[in-house]
């Protein structure tokens, strides 16, 4: 499997303030980007399994509305997130 619960707990450790710390905005962002990534890969072999399309796009809207909150509600941890994960541009 791709993600274990130790996999997990490192992306939390290095994204959140600690390990259990999967509350936070940028943990969840980083996980869903860890998701989205392996979901597109996932897809390029198999390009009729709509199911996966629909659980990518789903991610994809989750993550873009924690960005937004992130980004409304302080936008230095927003940019901060934003350049570690190397989303855009």
């Amino acid at each position: 499997m791709y993600l274990t619960s130790d996999k997990k707990k490192e992306i939390f450790a290095k994204h959140g303030k600690n390990e259990t710390d999967t509350g936070s905005a940028e943990g969840q962002i980083a996980l869903f980007s860890l998701r989205i990534a392996h979901l597109t890969e996932h897809l390029k072999k198999n390009d009729k399994d709509f199911g996966t399309q629909r659980a990518l796009i789903s991610l994809v809207g989750k993550r873009r509305r924690l960005l937004d909150y992130l980004k409304e509600r302080d936008i230095e941890r927003y940019r901060a997130i934003i350049k570690e994960l190397k989303l855009r541009k």
